[in-house]
């Protein structure tokens, strides 16, 4: 591929995007109610403040579900191949398993499995 055709797929690429955006701008219903801008929750008006803090660690133990989440669907495709792949395919998984007991035993020294 040279460099003149990958110039072009990016700029139509950002020229479809453009359109898209546009598109949606004007086409999209809009309301100047107030009332959109206010929280809603269940049909309940909220008493007191609407924004409120949450513990980060909500946010981490989310984050870790998704990265393991995500590496372990590596995980079947590897399966598939693994005896065509032979020795090496084991010893990169191996190597995979050990990254990933790392990052979990971290996560679990940091407190960050901790549901409180």
């Amino acid at each position: 591929m040279s460099a003149e055709s990958l110039i072009l797929f990016f700029i139509v690429g950002a020229f479809l995007v453009g359109i898209a955006l546009l598109f949606s701008h004007f086409v999209a219903p809009t309301s100047t109610n107030p009332q959109k801008a206010e929280a809603y929750e269940c049909g309940i008006p909220t008493e007191g403040l609407t924004w409120l803090q949450f513990n980060v660690g909500y946010y981490l133990f989310a984050i870790i579900f998704l990265v393991f989440d995500v590496e372990s669907v590596f995980i079947f495709p590897w399966a598939v191949v693994m005896k065509e792949l032979g020795m090496v395919a084991f010893v990169e998984i191996l190597i995979f398993f050990f990254v990933l007991g790392i990052g979990l035993l971290y996560a679990w020294k940091k407190g960050a499995l901790k549901w409180e």
